[in-house]
């Protein structure tokens, strides 16, 4: 497989979608394909990156976004180091940049980054000589995961321009909906935020979306819906009465799905809270294409790790 590192992107560090260009995007999103015929393949790696160490530093729990990060790492032939809090001297005190700094010290060349604080992966990126790939900052940004989407959307409907997507849920707190508002209004799509006037204030309108607080009103006329579940974790009230009162307003449930157009697709970056955003048969139904979210997105890291650590630093 032989891939030269597209003159379209030179930069050392993916930090966000928002200061991206179509171009940019579009050349994750062309690499990503690329690097998703290996997966079918019988030998599963190529050497795009032998001789190269990536450090998985996840302050944050993750399932997905880590072990995608892992395996692509490993696809490209790169040596791979995971590290959590628990297991870092951040818990002696130490300060995330002497860490990272430590880190480089010991020829780490590519850092990939979960944090609690909006900002992080920015600050160690202006500091660091090693590419930085931001997995998820606070309620800041998750472009992996707003890549994945894009590009499963991509697959599935051959095209992006022009699609209706709603974005369901919590969108006050999660990265993933504002790093997909970046990504999809860049490539052309209509997007609607749905969910309680609490999660979803009209203040997002600036960044180019439409915001109801009436799922019913628009779901017949979209042809992509991505549910978000409800960052707990991250908020400090009660955004909403109860849960149950949250599916009855706002969840797909099975009647919902029926009013979905027969194409429509469905998707979640999980985890998925059962019964409560989605009901639990529409999630493994056909239209669902979660698990290709998941499986695109081990192609869509690949591709972000080729593309900066090919840049000359």
């Amino acid at each position: 497989m032989e891939l030269q590192t597209s003159t379209a992107w030179s930069r050392k560090d993916l930090l966000g979608i928002e200061e991206l260009s179509v171009g940019e995007i579009t050349t994750i999103l062309d690499t990503s394909a690329a690097f998703k015929q290996v997966g079918v393949r019988e030998i599963k790696k190529v050497p795009a990156l032998r001789g190269k160490t990536l450090v998985n530093f996840f302050v944050e729990p993750s399932t997905r976004t880590r072990t995608s990060f892992e395996l692509a790492a490993f696809r490209l032939s790169a040596d791979v180091v995971n590290i959590s809090t628990s297991t870092s001297s951040l818990t002696k005190g130490e300060t995330l940049k002497d860490t990272a700094k430590n880190l480089e010290a010991l020829h780490a060349d590519i850092i990939v980054l979960r944090h609690s604080s909006a900002g992080a992966p920015k600050f160690l990126a202006d500091r660091l000589q090693a590419s930085v790939i931001n997995a998820g900052d606070g309620a800041h940004e998750h472009p992996t995961q707003a890549l994945l989407d894009a590009f499963t959307i991509r697959e599935k409907k051959g095209r992006i321009e022009g699609l209706h997507v709603a974005i369901i849920g919590d969108i006050l707190f999660s990265r993933v909906a504002r790093s997909n508002i970046h990504a999809l209004t860049k490539l052309g799509a209509r997007v609607t935020l749905v969910g309680p006037s609490t999660l979803v204030p009209r203040t997002f309108e600036k960044l180019g979306v439409a915001v109801t607080h009436d799922i019913d009103s628009i779901i017949a006329d979209v042809d992509v819906v991505n549910l978000l579940r409800i960052q707990h974790e991250r908020q400090r009230k009660e955004y909403f009465p109860s849960l149950g009162e949250y599916t009855a307003l706002f969840g797909l449930t099975k009647q919902r799905a029926e009013n979905l157009k027969p194409d429509a697709l469905i998707m979640h970056p999980g985890p998925i809270n059962r019964g409560v955003e989605i009901d639990s048969d529409v999630a493994d139904s056909g239209r669902s294409v979660i698990l290709d979210q998941v499986t695109n997105g081990l192609a869509v890291r690949m591709a972000v790790l080729y593309l900066c650590a090919g840049v000359e630093k």
